[in-house]
């Protein structure tokens, strides 16, 4: 015994039979009656379609911010790790951020090197605030982005328009004006 259903395109609010020839799918029936589909003469291809989405400025424009965002980020690894925390290391007495851990095994070790190696248990907190500072930084630059575009938005903004030129009728009223206070 087939079973039908009706359902609606939710763009075209086309009418759509689905028929079932097994009775047993009464349950997927009732919850999935209603099939999608475009009316005919708007249907795209799926090609056409990836094509209008690549195009589009959206797309191209979020893929530069992925290249530039990951070239960003090792330059600011490198701000972090080669210039801001090396003279805090030495103002700390030489310490090394990277190498600060915590051993929660029972054998003691030197460095994190050696502990890693032998495959103890540690607690990283140095690369935690390494990337801590990585992320203040990063956050500090993009806010400052973000300000700087909202404020060269404020000045186009505050640009006053200029006037705009008067209509004929009114260059018409002030001739006669003019030669009205002449005469």
């Amino acid at each position: 015994m087939p079973r039908s259903a009706v359902g609606y395109d939710g763009a075209n609010l086309e009418p759509i039979q689905c028929n079932r020839q097994d009775p047993s799918r009464i349950n997927l029936d009732l919850v999935g009656a209603i099939y999608f589909r475009r009316r005919r003469g708007d249907s795209m291809s799926m090609m056409s379609e990836f094509k209008d989405f690549a195009v589009k400025g959206n797309a191209i424009d979020m893929a530069v911010g992925i290249i530039i965002g990951g070239a960003f980020g090792k330059i600011v690894s490198s701000l972090v790790n080669d210039v801001i925390l090396p003279p805090i290391g030495k103002l700390m007495g030489g310490v090394d951020f990277k190498q600060l851990f915590m051993n929660l095994g029972d054998i003691n070790y030197a460095t994190l090197v050696e502990a890693q190696e032998a495959g103890a248990p540690t607690l990283n907190y140095g690369n935690f605030l390494q990337n801590i500072f990585d992320f203040i930084i990063v956050a500090f630059v993009i806010f400052m982005m973000v300000k700087g575009i909202n404020n060269a938005k404020k000045k186009e903004e505050a640009k006053p328009a200029a006037p705009a030129e008067p209509s004929e009728d009114i260059l018409l009223l002030r001739e006669i004006r003019d030669n009205l206070k002449s005469a």
